[in-house]
């Protein structure tokens, strides 16, 4: 599980830096598809940055450690850093749906990613918890 997980997580990196790349950019976006889709206009707006820090660099240290603790078999700092990244992923989606009314692909793959990974160390955290449990009742 730690390596489909850790996977996972480099792919989130991969979406990450390829939304970095559209916030440092005036060039048109491969993702600029119709006005309801358009990479540039939420990468380029005042909500993509968090005190001068592009949110795709938060992104990407947040996968990395995703990574980092899948890897080092944390399962239970592994599911609650999930939490927090789904959460904060959440935060974004609210942003893109209400105040921007613009949707980024690169950020509606990355919600994905980090959905699937919450649920995935969901599953492991709790297979090891009933694993644990079960051994101590008959131990």
């Amino acid at each position: 599980m730690r390596y489909v997980i850790a996977l996972l997580a480099l792919a989130g990196v991969v979406v990450s830096v390829l939304a970095l790349q559209v916030h440092y950019s005036t060039a048109v976006q491969p993702c600029s598809i119709n006005e309801h889709w358009d990479c540039g206009v939420v990468n380029h707006s005042p909500f993509a940055e968090i005190e001068h820090i592009p949110v795709a660099i938060i992104g990407i240290a947040g996968y990395l450690a995703l990574a980092l603790l899948a890897m080092t078999r944390q399962k239970y700092l592994l599911f609650l850093a999930t939490l927090v990244g789904l959460g904060f992923a959440l935060r974004l989606t609210f942003v893109e749906e209400f105040a921007l009314q613009v949707w980024c692909l690169y950020c509606v793959i990355s919600q994905f990613i980090i959905g699937l990974i919450t649920l995935l160390s969901l599953g492991w955290f709790t297979v090891e918890y009933l694993s644990l449990k079960r051994g101590a009742r008959q131990g």
